[in-house]
């Protein structure tokens, strides 16, 4: 961990000489709201205390258990930047009249939501169109039901053809699968990883990426305190961006630290750290990310909620919540 602690700095003080402060007074603490059980290379130097070192200033980090709650306490001050909140949470704040800005994506997960064709089935890569006429358990209003509803579009497949069954959640929607009630089911988490037992997916995680379909956590703060202290925000982010570096080169001494601020056991978390995906400033800048996609796919998504009676009102577009200036 010393090894990797010391590599981290000597970014980290590369990044951050050109950063001045904001005008006004500086703060000598902030609170930075997270979730437990989601490790990420941030948490290194959480751990490490990496952030209070090139912020020049204390870091409370604030464990939380929903992204609505982290909303919250960003509107009120209790916190000033939200790290590895969902996209939703984000969406329905800012489309309700929240002034937050997304500065950053956390982590990336394609293989966390998705749809199981069943083995008994009979439908393969090669018949989708087979799919028509069949039964398809999902939470209706849902975001495996939005995707669910974009993938069939990709594949050609008539929507109006399948039959959609409406289930209480993610969990109804595997035990739909489970008991042969249905011909595929969609779902996330813990309920995908059952289903994954019994079939194989209609599109793997990253095609639908590939298609403008990505699932990701995001690095939010409040619009009030960027426009005060535009400096710590952007140390913030340069020191994420380099513990994201640090992890690419050599992640080895990392993982117990990581562990121990995610309060998981090392194997776990390095389990789940396998599987995400922590994309570097310059591709989150891209088209591919908050460049394009990440806005429009905000706004469809924003579009089908309000379809699904699930959101008052969407936006005309979420461009102005969306900011890559921190990203270098």
């Amino acid at each position: 961990m010393k090894r990797g602690f010391i590599f981290l700095l000597a970014i980290c003080a590369g990044l951050l000489t050109t950063a001045g402060e904001a005008a006004g007074h500086k703060p000598t603490e902030i609170s930075v709201g997270y979730f437990l059980q989601r490790p990420t290379p941030a948490q290194f130097s959480q751990a490490t205390q990496t952030f209070d070192n090139a912020l020049g200033l204390k870091v409370n980090w604030v464990a939380f258990e929903n992204g609505n709650e982290m909303n919250r306490a960003l509107v009120q001050n209790r916190i000033q930047i939200a790290f590895a909140q969902g996209h939703v949470p984000f969406l329905l704040g800012v489309s309700q009249g929240l002034e937050l800005s997304m500065i950053g994506i956390a982590v990336g997960y394609p293989d966390n939501d998705n749809c199981i064709i069943s083995d008994e089935a009979g439908i393969t890569h090669e018949n989708f169109s087979s799919l028509e006429g069949r039964k398809v358990a999902v939470e209706v209003g849902s975001v495996s039901h939005y995707r669910l509803l974009k993938v069939l579009q990709h594949l050609g497949i008539d929507q109006s053809r399948v039959e959609i069954v409406d289930t209480e959640d993610a969990t109804a929607a595997a035990s739909a699968l489970q008991q042969g009630e249905v011909a595929m089911a969609c779902a996330s988490g813990g309920a995908l990883r059952a289903l994954e037992t019994l079939g194989k997916p209609l599109l793997g995680g990253v095609e639908q990426a590939a298609i403008g379909l990505p699932l990701f956590d995001t690095v939010i703060a409040a619009n009030g305190f960027i426009n005060e202290h535009s400096a710590i925000v952007q140390r913030f982010m340069d020191v994420v961006e380099a513990s994201n570096e640090q992890w690419r080169k050599n992640p080895e001494p990392m993982r117990a630290a990581i562990a121990r601020a995610a309060q998981m056991g090392v194997e776990g978390a390095s389990r789940r750290l396998e599987a995400f995906r922590f994309p570097a400033a310059e591709e989150q800048k891209s088209d591919a990310w908050m460049g394009a996609v990440v806005p429009a796919y905000s706004k469809d998504l924003a579009d089908f909620f309000v379809a699904q009676g699930q959101l008052g009102k969407a936006l005309e577009n979420y461009d102005r919540f969306i900011t890559t200036r921190f990203l270098r």
